[in-house]
Protein backbone atom coordinates (compact mmCIF):
# COMPACT_ATOMS: atom_id res chain seq x y z
CA UNK A 1 0.00 0.00 0.00
CA UNK A 2 1.26 3.67 -0.99
CA UNK A 3 0.89 4.82 2.61
CA UNK A 4 2.50 1.89 3.83
CA UNK A 5 5.76 2.58 1.82
CA UNK A 6 5.54 6.81 2.57
CA UNK A 7 5.39 6.50 6.30
CA UNK A 8 8.27 4.07 6.49
CA UNK A 9 10.48 6.83 7.66
CA UNK A 10 8.17 7.92 10.15
CA UNK A 11 9.41 6.98 14.04
CA UNK A 12 6.44 4.56 14.89
CA UNK A 13 7.63 5.71 18.80
CA UNK A 14 6.71 9.59 17.83
CA UNK A 15 3.66 8.25 16.27
CA UNK A 16 2.54 6.67 19.27
CA UNK A 17 3.53 9.33 21.50
CA UNK A 18 1.69 11.78 19.46
CA UNK A 19 -1.27 9.96 19.15
CA UNK A 20 -1.58 9.07 22.81
CA UNK A 21 -4.49 6.66 22.55
CA UNK A 22 -6.45 4.22 20.97
CA UNK A 23 -9.72 2.41 20.25
CA UNK A 24 -11.68 -1.00 21.05
CA UNK A 25 -14.88 -2.30 21.43
CA UNK A 26 -17.02 -4.99 20.28
CA UNK A 27 -19.07 -8.25 20.96
CA UNK A 28 -16.72 -8.95 24.42
CA UNK A 29 -16.42 -12.61 25.35
CA UNK A 30 -16.37 -13.40 28.48
CA UNK A 31 -16.16 -16.80 30.16
CA UNK A 32 -17.49 -17.32 33.98
CA UNK A 33 -15.08 -19.66 35.78
CA UNK A 34 -17.10 -22.42 35.73
CA UNK A 35 -17.39 -22.07 31.85
CA UNK A 36 -13.75 -22.00 31.90
CA UNK A 37 -13.54 -25.53 33.80
CA UNK A 38 -16.04 -27.41 32.11
CA UNK A 39 -14.30 -29.15 29.49
CA UNK A 40 -11.99 -26.93 26.98
CA UNK A 41 -10.97 -23.47 28.49
CA UNK A 42 -9.61 -22.28 25.29
CA UNK A 43 -11.79 -23.18 22.33
CA UNK A 44 -10.84 -20.89 19.74
CA UNK A 45 -7.22 -22.49 19.83
CA UNK A 46 -6.37 -25.53 18.13
CA UNK A 47 -4.58 -28.31 19.65
CA UNK A 48 -1.03 -27.81 19.65
CA UNK A 49 2.41 -26.85 21.30
CA UNK A 50 0.66 -23.20 21.87
CA UNK A 51 -2.22 -23.93 23.54
CA UNK A 52 -0.43 -27.21 25.89
CA UNK A 53 2.13 -24.05 26.99
CA UNK A 54 -0.83 -22.14 28.53
CA UNK A 55 -2.74 -24.18 29.75
CA UNK A 56 0.44 -25.92 31.45
CA UNK A 57 1.04 -22.28 32.69
CA UNK A 58 -2.10 -21.94 34.25
CA UNK A 59 -1.71 -25.35 35.70
CA UNK A 60 1.26 -25.03 37.23
CA UNK A 61 1.20 -21.73 39.16
CA UNK A 62 -2.31 -22.65 40.75
CA UNK A 63 -1.49 -25.78 41.76
CA UNK A 64 -1.59 -25.31 45.61
CA UNK A 65 1.99 -26.13 47.03
CA UNK A 66 3.16 -27.42 43.92
CA UNK A 67 6.55 -26.10 43.09
CA UNK A 68 5.67 -23.66 40.61
CA UNK A 69 2.94 -21.76 42.81
CA UNK A 70 2.47 -17.99 42.64
CA UNK A 71 -0.64 -16.55 45.25
CA UNK A 72 -2.85 -14.67 43.79
CA UNK A 73 -2.06 -11.28 44.31
CA UNK A 74 1.00 -11.67 42.32
CA UNK A 75 -0.68 -13.20 39.20
CA UNK A 76 -0.38 -10.46 36.93
CA UNK A 77 -0.78 -10.83 33.00
CA UNK A 78 0.11 -7.65 30.53
CA UNK A 79 -1.62 -7.77 26.85
CA UNK A 80 -0.36 -5.13 24.54
CA UNK A 81 -3.16 -3.95 22.54
CA UNK A 82 -2.76 -3.12 18.63
CA UNK A 83 -2.32 -6.75 16.90
CA UNK A 84 -2.32 -8.45 20.13
CA UNK A 85 -6.20 -7.60 20.90
CA UNK A 86 -7.28 -6.47 17.98
CA UNK A 87 -6.13 -5.16 14.17
CA UNK A 88 -3.36 -2.69 13.72
CA UNK A 89 -3.61 -3.10 9.75
CA UNK A 90 -3.53 -1.50 7.49
CA UNK A 91 -3.07 1.51 9.68
CA UNK A 92 -3.06 1.91 13.69
CA UNK A 93 -6.48 2.54 14.49
CA UNK A 94 -5.62 6.04 16.43
CA UNK A 95 -4.10 7.10 13.74
CA UNK A 96 -7.16 6.64 11.31
CA UNK A 97 -9.17 8.67 14.22
CA UNK A 98 -6.37 11.02 13.48
CA UNK A 99 -6.90 12.10 10.02
CA UNK A 100 -10.98 11.48 10.07
CA UNK A 101 -10.53 14.59 12.99
CA UNK A 102 -9.22 16.58 10.53
CA UNK A 103 -11.74 16.38 8.18
CA UNK A 104 -14.29 16.67 10.66
CA UNK A 105 -12.41 19.56 12.21
CA UNK A 106 -11.93 21.02 8.38
CA UNK A 107 -14.67 23.45 7.54
CA UNK A 108 -13.83 25.80 10.87
CA UNK A 109 -10.05 25.82 9.45
CA UNK A 110 -10.32 27.12 5.68
CA UNK A 111 -6.73 27.83 5.99
CA UNK A 112 -6.17 24.45 5.80
CA UNK A 113 -7.07 23.81 2.25
CA UNK A 114 -3.67 25.46 1.11
CA UNK A 115 -1.66 24.12 4.55
CA UNK A 116 0.37 21.31 4.97
CA UNK A 117 0.05 18.49 6.18
CA UNK A 118 -3.80 19.56 6.54
CA UNK A 119 -4.12 19.77 2.65
CA UNK A 120 -2.74 16.90 2.29
CA UNK A 121 -5.35 14.65 4.68
CA UNK A 122 -8.12 16.43 2.90
CA UNK A 123 -6.73 15.78 -0.65
CA UNK A 124 -5.97 11.98 0.57
CA UNK A 125 -2.30 12.77 -0.56
CA UNK A 126 -0.65 10.02 1.59
CA UNK A 127 2.43 11.13 -0.29
CA UNK A 128 2.57 15.00 0.79
CA UNK A 129 1.45 13.55 4.25
CA UNK A 130 4.48 11.32 4.64
CA UNK A 131 6.89 14.16 3.35
CA UNK A 132 6.04 16.27 6.27
CA UNK A 133 7.45 13.80 8.39
CA UNK A 134 7.35 13.85 12.18
CA UNK A 135 6.83 17.53 12.42
CA UNK A 136 3.43 17.16 10.38
CA UNK A 137 2.39 14.08 12.32
CA UNK A 138 2.74 16.34 15.87
CA UNK A 139 1.22 19.16 14.54
CA UNK A 140 -1.79 17.15 12.91
CA UNK A 141 -2.46 15.70 17.36
CA UNK A 142 -1.91 18.78 18.10
CA UNK A 143 -5.31 19.95 16.91
CA UNK A 144 -6.90 16.37 17.04
CA UNK A 145 -6.12 15.01 20.05
CA UNK A 146 -5.81 18.76 22.60
CA UNK A 147 -7.34 21.45 23.34
CA UNK A 148 -10.49 20.09 25.11
CA UNK A 149 -11.66 19.07 28.43
CA UNK A 150 -10.94 14.94 29.23
CA UNK A 151 -14.54 14.68 28.95
CA UNK A 152 -15.43 16.30 25.69
CA UNK A 153 -11.95 14.00 24.23
CA UNK A 154 -13.75 10.75 25.96
CA UNK A 155 -17.38 12.03 24.01
CA UNK A 156 -15.32 12.77 20.64
CA UNK A 157 -13.49 9.27 20.87
CA UNK A 158 -16.61 7.46 22.03
CA UNK A 159 -18.34 9.07 19.06
CA UNK A 160 -16.01 7.94 16.51
CA UNK A 161 -15.75 4.47 17.67
CA UNK A 162 -20.03 4.19 17.01
CA UNK A 163 -19.52 4.88 13.37
CA UNK A 164 -15.77 4.68 11.99
CA UNK A 165 -15.88 1.09 9.60
CA UNK A 166 -12.21 -0.63 8.76
CA UNK A 167 -11.28 -0.25 5.13
CA UNK A 168 -11.42 -3.91 4.17
CA UNK A 169 -13.70 -5.73 6.65
CA UNK A 170 -16.30 -2.93 6.32
CA UNK A 171 -17.24 -3.22 9.86
CA UNK A 172 -16.87 -1.12 13.25
CA UNK A 173 -13.08 -1.24 14.49
CA UNK A 174 -14.64 -2.88 18.11
CA UNK A 175 -16.09 -5.85 16.32
CA UNK A 176 -12.48 -6.34 14.97
CA UNK A 177 -11.32 -8.53 18.57
CA UNK A 178 -8.82 -11.53 18.59
CA UNK A 179 -11.89 -13.88 19.85
CA UNK A 180 -9.00 -16.41 21.18
CA UNK A 181 -7.40 -13.65 23.30
CA UNK A 182 -10.83 -13.10 24.37
CA UNK A 183 -11.01 -16.35 25.27
CA UNK A 184 -7.33 -15.80 27.28
CA UNK A 185 -7.82 -13.14 29.05
CA UNK A 186 -11.12 -14.87 30.94
CA UNK A 187 -9.71 -17.90 31.27
CA UNK A 188 -6.56 -16.22 32.85
CA UNK A 189 -9.17 -14.15 35.47
CA UNK A 190 -11.47 -17.41 36.30
CA UNK A 191 -7.74 -18.90 37.39
CA UNK A 192 -7.20 -15.94 39.75
CA UNK A 193 -5.20 -13.36 37.75
CA UNK A 194 -5.06 -9.72 37.13
CA UNK A 195 -4.99 -8.79 33.46
CA UNK A 196 -3.79 -5.26 32.47
CA UNK A 197 -3.49 -3.38 28.78
CA UNK A 198 -0.54 -2.39 28.38
CA UNK A 199 -0.33 -0.34 24.91
CA UNK A 200 1.42 2.19 23.11
CA UNK A 201 -1.84 3.56 22.25
CA UNK A 202 -3.84 6.57 23.93
CA UNK A 203 -4.42 6.20 28.01
CA UNK A 204 -7.65 8.25 27.65
CA UNK A 205 -8.54 6.59 24.31
CA UNK A 206 -8.60 2.82 25.45
CA UNK A 207 -9.96 3.65 28.80
CA UNK A 208 -13.69 4.38 28.11
CA UNK A 209 -14.41 0.42 25.98
CA UNK A 210 -11.75 -2.06 27.62
CA UNK A 211 -13.77 -2.96 30.40
CA UNK A 212 -17.17 -3.76 28.06
CA UNK A 213 -14.71 -5.52 25.25
CA UNK A 214 -11.77 -7.36 27.22
CA UNK A 215 -13.33 -7.06 30.70
CA UNK A 216 -10.76 -5.08 31.65
CA UNK A 217 -11.60 -2.01 33.57
CA UNK A 218 -9.96 1.10 32.76
CA UNK A 219 -7.87 1.38 36.15
CA UNK A 220 -6.38 -1.54 34.65
CA UNK A 221 -4.62 0.46 31.54
CA UNK A 222 -1.67 1.51 30.61
CA UNK A 223 -0.59 4.04 28.08
CA UNK A 224 0.52 6.79 26.67
CA UNK A 225 -0.26 10.18 27.41
CA UNK A 226 -0.44 14.09 27.05
CA UNK A 227 -0.10 16.26 29.65
CA UNK A 228 -3.19 17.84 31.07
CA UNK A 229 -3.87 21.24 33.19
CA UNK A 230 -6.55 21.35 36.13
CA UNK A 231 -8.79 24.06 35.56
CA UNK A 232 -11.66 25.91 36.86
CA UNK A 233 -14.32 27.16 34.87
CA UNK A 234 -17.46 28.43 35.81
CA UNK A 235 -17.12 27.41 39.19
CA UNK A 236 -16.48 23.39 37.77
CA UNK A 237 -13.22 21.58 37.89
CA UNK A 238 -12.30 20.29 34.58
CA UNK A 239 -8.98 18.55 33.31
CA UNK A 240 -7.96 20.62 29.91
CA UNK A 241 -6.13 18.27 27.52
CA UNK A 242 -2.42 20.26 26.28
CA UNK A 243 -0.62 19.25 22.97
CA UNK A 244 2.52 18.23 25.04
CA UNK A 245 3.46 14.74 25.74
CA UNK A 246 3.59 13.24 28.60
CA UNK A 247 4.73 9.22 28.56
CA UNK A 248 5.32 7.26 25.85
CA UNK A 249 4.35 3.49 27.09
CA UNK A 250 6.06 2.08 23.82
CA UNK A 251 9.34 -0.22 23.72
CA UNK A 252 11.80 0.82 27.22
CA UNK A 253 8.65 2.92 28.51
CA UNK A 254 6.57 -0.53 29.18
CA UNK A 255 8.67 -1.77 31.61
CA UNK A 256 8.56 1.69 33.41
CA UNK A 257 4.64 2.01 32.89
CA UNK A 258 3.85 -1.09 34.38
CA UNK A 259 6.12 -0.43 37.61
CA UNK A 260 4.81 2.98 38.19
CA UNK A 261 0.71 1.87 37.54
CA UNK A 262 0.99 -1.46 38.46
CA UNK A 263 3.92 -1.80 40.70
CA UNK A 264 4.25 -6.01 40.54
CA UNK A 265 6.35 -7.51 37.89
CA UNK A 266 4.01 -9.72 35.70
CA UNK A 267 4.54 -13.00 35.05
CA UNK A 268 3.16 -13.62 31.68
CA UNK A 269 3.15 -10.91 29.24
CA UNK A 270 1.63 -11.23 25.81
CA UNK A 271 2.18 -8.92 22.67
CA UNK A 272 3.21 -9.11 18.22
CA UNK A 273 5.52 -6.72 17.81
CA UNK A 274 9.29 -5.55 18.92
CA UNK A 275 7.90 -2.51 20.51
CA UNK A 276 6.48 -5.51 23.01
CA UNK A 277 10.32 -6.76 23.74
CA UNK A 278 11.07 -5.01 26.63
CA UNK A 279 7.98 -5.57 28.30
CA UNK A 280 8.43 -9.39 27.31
CA UNK A 281 11.97 -9.19 29.02
CA UNK A 282 10.67 -7.71 32.37
CA UNK A 283 8.41 -10.55 32.51
CA UNK A 284 10.43 -13.47 31.51
CA UNK A 285 14.39 -12.72 32.40
CA UNK A 286 16.16 -12.92 35.39
CA UNK A 287 12.88 -13.66 37.49
CA UNK A 288 12.37 -17.05 39.85
CA UNK A 289 9.46 -19.26 39.34
CA UNK A 290 7.15 -19.39 36.07
CA UNK A 291 6.88 -17.09 33.64
CA UNK A 292 5.21 -16.81 29.92
CA UNK A 293 6.37 -14.58 27.38
CA UNK A 294 3.90 -15.27 24.22
CA UNK A 295 3.72 -13.61 20.86
CA UNK A 296 1.41 -13.53 18.66
CA UNK A 297 2.74 -13.74 14.93
CA UNK A 298 0.56 -12.23 11.81
CA UNK A 299 0.16 -15.60 9.56
CA UNK A 300 -2.78 -15.00 7.98
CA UNK A 301 -3.74 -13.45 5.25
CA UNK A 302 -6.66 -15.11 4.00
CA UNK A 303 -8.70 -14.28 7.28
CA UNK A 304 -6.73 -11.21 8.76
CA UNK A 305 -3.22 -10.30 7.40
CA UNK A 306 0.05 -11.69 7.38
CA UNK A 307 3.17 -9.21 8.05
CA UNK A 308 6.17 -8.91 10.34
CA UNK A 309 9.72 -7.94 9.78
CA UNK A 310 8.51 -5.55 6.96
CA UNK A 311 5.73 -3.83 8.33
CA UNK A 312 5.38 -0.47 8.56
CA UNK A 313 2.94 -0.97 11.35
CA UNK A 314 3.58 -3.90 14.36
CA UNK A 315 7.11 -4.80 12.99
CA UNK A 316 7.85 -7.92 14.41
CA UNK A 317 11.32 -8.65 13.85
CA UNK A 318 14.01 -8.63 17.00
CA UNK A 319 11.32 -10.00 19.25
CA UNK A 320 10.52 -13.06 16.90
CA UNK A 321 13.49 -15.03 17.90
CA UNK A 322 14.09 -13.14 21.60
CA UNK A 323 15.21 -15.22 24.37
CA UNK A 324 12.55 -12.85 25.99
CA UNK A 325 9.67 -15.10 23.87
CA UNK A 326 8.24 -18.65 25.15
CA UNK A 327 5.89 -18.97 22.67
CA UNK A 328 5.31 -17.59 19.47
CA UNK A 329 1.29 -17.98 18.37
CA UNK A 330 0.97 -18.59 14.55
CA UNK A 331 -2.11 -17.16 13.99
CA UNK A 332 -3.00 -19.44 11.10
CA UNK A 333 -2.30 -22.70 12.79
CA UNK A 334 -3.42 -21.99 16.26
CA UNK A 335 -7.09 -19.85 15.84
CA UNK A 336 -9.38 -21.87 14.91
CA UNK A 337 -10.77 -18.71 13.93
CA UNK A 338 -9.69 -15.03 14.38
CA UNK A 339 -13.02 -12.66 14.72
CA UNK A 340 -16.25 -13.41 16.49
CA UNK A 341 -18.96 -15.20 14.34
CA UNK A 342 -20.47 -12.82 12.32
CA UNK A 343 -24.26 -12.44 11.46
CA UNK A 344 -25.52 -9.79 8.99
CA UNK A 345 -27.62 -7.25 10.46
CA UNK A 346 -28.41 -5.28 6.83
CA UNK A 347 -27.38 -4.69 3.92
CA UNK A 348 -24.46 -2.73 4.47
CA UNK A 349 -23.66 -3.56 8.17
CA UNK A 350 -22.20 -6.35 10.23
CA UNK A 351 -22.40 -7.14 13.49
CA UNK A 352 -20.48 -9.62 15.84
CA UNK A 353 -22.16 -12.21 17.21
CA UNK A 354 -21.46 -15.19 20.48
CA UNK A 355 -24.11 -17.13 21.79
CA UNK A 356 -21.85 -17.91 24.58
CA UNK A 357 -21.32 -14.16 25.57
CA UNK A 358 -22.29 -12.91 28.82
CA UNK A 359 -23.52 -9.92 30.01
Amino acid sequence: MKLMKQLDGINRRVLLSSLAMLPLLSASLRITSALAQAGDPLPPWNEGATKASILDFVTRVTAQGGPGFVPVDQRIATFDNDGTLWVEQPMYVQLAFALDRVKVMAPMHPEWKTKQPFAAVLDGDMSALAASGEKGLVEIIAVTHAGMTTVEFEKITSDWLATARDVRFKRPYTELVYQPMLELLAYLRANGFKTFIVSGGGIEFMRPWTDRIYGVPRDQVVGSSIKTRFEMKDGAPSLFRLPEVNFVDDKTGKPIGINEHIGRRPIAAFGNSDGDLEMLQWTTLGASGPRLGLIVHHTDAAREYAYDRHSHFGKLDVALEAAAVNRVVNMKNDWKRVFPSIKPQGPHELRATNKRSLP
